[in-house]
């Protein structure tokens, strides 16, 4: 086994990784040596798919923004789940970021004056997303690679699949991953890491993620005793393009989009009458799938999916094919149709994880035993749950989360790393050849079960039964079939037993990690007897701020989900009925 030294490892090259990189390394005056563990080419990360923006205060002097009207969008936008003193380090430190992409060639919309453009954006009171098109991740991402790359103190192990973190003594130690290329295993030892691997919306069919969008670094943390926090609140965005799922983009409605049922009603005024389609993303998902329930929606005849129409007919062509020329170009070759002639058939779909690993707002990892933190690891992004989005994420706050807690994790790694050492225990090498002999026996299993089997009885589920709407009988029912899944998971076939780009041993490693991900949010959700953002029970239809203005803890203990809660951070306002 190849043992490789390193001062930090970042665990994701996404956004929230990449930015972590920069700053890490800048802080660092180049001089600390940084591994970036991706299982995919880096420019193939998910962040590339961002479509609608970036969202904050860039000119509070021409349209009375001000950072804390954006905290208070983003606070009221979570339901009153978000903990407001991380929420104003978002808004405070957004500005800055936008700014940094800039400055690194960022190709932002500008107005005729040259400023950043910012469009409006579900829950924003006044348009603060910056973007570029409706491709503002892949700018981001490709200004952000151009920039790591060029860093000599930093190594980018692409296509390089981890499968465990090894921590000694409460702190991070190393971790293992294996090379697509050849399945050699790696033991990978830092003094510090942060994981920032994205979320795990693939838990679902239906989604606008990408394949790769498992949740690894989550599954990873959990495995290794830290705590999960919210789980139970999974965005649906409301314009997914039926069949597919392709996300289509917030900017849509934020451009002009209109939402109709199938009597050419324009619904939302009934769910949100002041900001109509550009209501938070809950509300409109459940504006859509009640509409479909009340005989309104439309049958999408192959697959029999309901859905209603987004209509962008009445916009002007020159505005489509500048500012959403890619979802013109998605619509045309996947489903033949130009929203300039016709409306798009769309509905919600799995989209963000609001939940993932409990960080501090400094997005360090909370121990396990919630103590203290868990020494040398950050978790940052989608991955890492601080937490600004709360119960329901306003769009565009992602970007934002991604490369704020990025600069913040970049900057506090050199000083940790200067005041840490290397644990080179050996029984960290005996460790990660257990891990070694774990992966090879997965492999060459005798069982008899198909993963993808497993992976498509588990989506189902959880497209059935933990969707917009829960029921309480529903989710005990999806718990009874996803402990049914685990159970058979541990009789996996995997039918390639090659060593070269083995996609099935891949496959079948992240689907254990969606199983364990999936318990952890069917748990948290049978316990949540309340209506708050994503999380809408129909026995339960109220916010109960009694009883569960708290956040969910999930800390696995003899191979079960255990779940524990902690108080909201109220800073400024306190819940009121959240109204638009």
């Amino acid at each position: 086994m190849e043992v490789l030294d390193y001062d930090a490892i970042i665990l994701g090259s996404g956004l929230g990784g990449l930015t972590t990189a920069i700053h890490a390394s800048l802080k660092g005056q180049r001089k600390i040596r940084i591994a970036v563990v991706t299982k995919l080419h880096a420019m193939r990360s998910h962040s590339v798919s961002a479509e609608g923006g970036i969202s904050g205060v860039l000119y509070p002097e021409g349209n009375e923004d001000t950072k804390e009207l954006h905290a208070y969008d983003t606070v009221k936008g979570s339901d009153f789940l978000a903990d407001q003193d991380a929420v104003e380090i978002l808004a405070n430190g957004a500005p800055e970021e936008i700014r940094f992409y800039d400055h690194i060639g960022v190709s932002w919309n500008r107005t005729d004056d040259g400023k950043i453009q910012q469009r409006p954006f579900g829950g924003m009171s006044i348009p603060r997303t910056a973007f570029a098109a409706d491709k503002t991740g892949f700018f981001m991402m490709r200004a952000l690679y151009d920039e790591v790359v060029g860093l000599s103190n930093v190594d980018i192990f692409h296509e390089h699949f981890a499968t465990s973190v090894i921590m000694d003594g409460g702190k991070f130690a190393g971790l293992t991953a294996f090379e697509l290329a050849n399945r050699q295993m790696k033991l990978f030892r830092a003094k510090a890491c942060v994981i920032a691997t994205g979320g795990c919306s693939r838990v679902y069919g239906f989604t606008t993620t990408a394949h790769s969008s498992t949740g690894d670094g989550i599954a990873l943390a959990y495995r290794a005793g830290l705590p999960l926090k919210d789980m139970e609140f999974v965005q649906f965005h409301p314009t997914a393009l039926v069949p597919s799922g392709i996300l289509i983009t917030e900017a849509a409605r934020g451009e002009g989009g209109y939402l109709r049922n199938n009597r050419g009603e324009r619904f939302m005024e009934k769910y949100a009458k002041s900001k109509m389609e550009l209501a938070p993303r809950d509300i409109v998902s459940r504006a859509i799938v009640t509409e479909i329930r009340d005989g309104k929606g439309y049958t999408h005849e192959e697959t029999g999916m309901q859905y209603v129409h987004l209509d962008l007919t009445h916009l002007d062509a020159k505005l489509l094919d500048e500012r959403l020329p890619m979802i013109k170009e998605l619509s045309i070759k996947s489903i033949n149709v130009d929203p300039h002639d016709e409306p798009l058939p769309v509905r919600p779909a799995a989209h963000f994880t609001m939940g993932g690993i409990n960080v501090n707002t400094q997005g360090q990892i909370i121990s396990g035993d919630g103590s203290g933190t868990a020494g040398g690891m950050w978790a940052v992004g989608e991955c890492g749950c601080v937490s600004v989005h709360g119960a329901n994420r306003l769009g565009s706050n992602s970007l934002s989360q991604c490369s704020v807690w990025g600069r913040i994790a970049g900057d506090a790694l050199p000083g940790y790393i200067s005041k840490s050492s290397t644990i080179a225990d050996a029984s960290l090498l005996s460790r990660a050849e257990a891990e070694e002999k774990r992966i090879d026996a997965l492999l060459e299993s005798r069982g008899s079960v198909n993963p993808y089997d497993l992976q498509a009885r588990l989506q189902k589920t959880m497209d059935d039964l933990v969707y917009v709407y829960r029921k309480t009988d529903e989710l005990a029912d999806a718990r009874k079939a996803i402990t049914q899944i685990r159970s058979e998971y541990a009789n996996v076939f995997i039918a390639d037993k090659g060593s070269e780009f083995n996609s099935n041993l891949r496959d079948a490693l992240e689907i254990g990690n969606l199983i364990d991900l999936a318990e952890v949010i069917v748990e948290g959700a049978i316990r949540r007897k309340e209506s708050r953002g994503a999380h809408a029970m129909v026995e339960f239809p109220k916010r109960d701020d009694k009883n569960f203005l708290k956040h969910t803890i999930a800390v696995r203990k003899d191979g079960a989900v255990n779940l524990s809660y902690l108080p909201v951070s109220i800073t400024k306002w306190q819940p009121v009925e959240r109204v638009y």
